[in-house]
C-alpha cells in the first residue's frame, strides 16, 4: 500500500548551536491506519510532528530529509502552500487546547474559520457546519455552545473543539500530539474513544504522539519508538507487545504497571534521556541498557527485523531475545 505520509531521513538542527536534535528519522503512515510515535519526553517526538507541517520554532531548522504527503513534498512547499494544507487535508490536534484555541473568538467561529479559508464557504454556512461538528464530537447543546468562548468550557470540551476544528475540512490525515495530556483519566478515555470512532467512520490516517502504551495497544496499527533524537525501533503493534526489537522498547513495556501483579516497587529505567550534544558515540541507549555489551559502544546501524527495523545489533543478529508485555 502506498503510504499517505512518508517521512524520509528527517534531520532537525539548531543552527550554530546544536546539530542533530532529531537525526535520520524515517517512517510512514498508511491510509486509514494509525501510527504511534512513542518514547520518553525529550526524545524528539513533538519536534518530528511539528516539522511535518512546518511548525518548528523560528530558531530550529530541518537540515536534511523529505516529508511526502499525498505526493507532495511538504518541506519544499512555500509558506502559502503549507497554509493550504494545514487545517485542510491535514488536521492537527495539539496537547494543550487552552493554549491553542484563540481566547478572543467563539469556538464556533474558530471551527468555521477553517471551512471559510479552505472551502470558501460563507460565514452562515460554515457556522451551521460547525454546529454539526460540535454535535459530532459529543458536545451537548451545540446550538448554544457554538457561541461560547474557550474559557467557558472544561478541558475535555476544549479538546473536543480542537478535534472538531481538525476534522472541519474532511482531512485525510490527523496529527495528534498528546491529545489527552491535561485531562483526567475518565475524560482521556472519552477523547480516545472519539478519535477511534472518527478514524473508523471517516477513514482517517492518524499520527499519534503519546506516552501511553495502553493507548498504543488499543488504538494504533504501527509504532515508531524514538530515543534521543532517532528511531530505536519501527514495528507493528503486535511486534512491540509480543516481541520488542530493541532493549529500550522492552524497558518501556516493563515500566508499565500490570493489573493483577503485585509489586512493592515499580520498574524504572535508570538514568535519563541524554540532552542533544551529549549523545553517546555508540548506541544512544547503551548507558541505561541492562543488556549492554562492549560492542554496543560502537554506532548501531538500522537493521531489518520482521516487517520493521531495529537499531540494536544484538537483537538483529539473534544474539538477544527480548521479553514482550504479552508473552508468557
Amino acid at each position: 500500500m502506498t503510504p499517505l505520509l512518508s517521512v524520509e531521513g528527517l534531520t532537525i538542527d539548531l543552527p550554530g548551536r546544536q546539530p542533530g536534535l532529531v537525526e535520520d528519522v524515517t517512517f510512514q503512515v498508511r491510509e486509514g491506519h494509525c501510527t504511534a510515535l512513542i518514547g520518553e519526553s525529550g526524545c524528539g517526538k513533538t519536534l518530528t510532528s511539528m516539522a511535518i507541517l512546518g511548525l518548528l520554532p523560528a530558531a530550529v531548522r530541518v537540515s536534511a530529509g523529505a516529508v511526502w504527503f499525498d505526493g507532495v513534498d511538504l518541506l519544499a512547499c512555500t509558506p502559502r502552500q503549507l497554509r493550504r494544507i494545514r487545517g485542510g487535508p491535514v488536521g492537527m490536534v495539539f496537547q494543550e487546547p487552552m493554549s491553542s484555541l484563540n481566547p478572543t473568538m467563539t469556538v464556533g467561529d474558530q471551527i468555521a474559520e477553517a471551512r471559510r479559508l479552505h472551502l470558501g464557504e460563507r460565514r452562515k454556512t460554515a457556522l451551521a457546519r460547525a454546529r454539526e461538528l460540535l454535535e459530532r464530537v459529543g458536545i451537548p447543546n451545540a446550538a448554544r455552545r457554538i457561541g461560547s468562548y474557550p474559557h467557558e468550557m472544561s478541558g475535555g470540551m476544549q479538546q473536543r473543539v480542537m478535534i472538531a476544528a481538525a476534522i472541519a475540512c474532511e482531512p485525510k490525515l490527523i496529527i495528534a500530539d498528546e491529545p489527552t495530556t491535561a485531562l483526567d483519566v475518565t475524560i482521556q478515555a472519552e477523547i480516545l474513544a472519539l478519535l477511534r470512532d472518527l478514524q473508523r467512520d471517516l477513514d482517517l490516517a492518524v499520527l499519534l504522539v503519546t506516552h501511553d502504551l495502553g493507548v498504543v495497544a488499543d488504538f494504533c496499527d504501527d509504532v515508531v519508538v524514538m530515543y534521543a533524537g532517532h528511531i530505536a525501533e519501527r514495528t507493528t503493534v503486535d511486534g512491540l507487545f509480543y516481541q520488542p526489537g530493541h532493549p529500550y522498547s522492552s524497558a518501556l513495556l516493563a515500566a508499565v504497571p500490570q493489573v493483577g501483579q503485585a509489586r512493592s516497587r515499580l520498574t524504572v529505567i535508570p538514568g535519563r534521556v541524554p540532552s542533544a550534544g551529549g549523545f553517546p558515540a555508540g548506541c544512544r541507549f547503551e548507558p541505561r541498557c541492562a543488556h549492554a555489551e562492549p560492542p554496543c559502544r560502537e554506532p548501531q546501524p538500522d537493521a531489518p527485523l520482521g516487517d520493521g527495523l531495529t537499531r540494536c545489533g544484538r537483537v538483529a543478529s539473534g544474539e538477544l531475545t527480548l521479553q514482550g508485555a504479552l508473552r508468557g
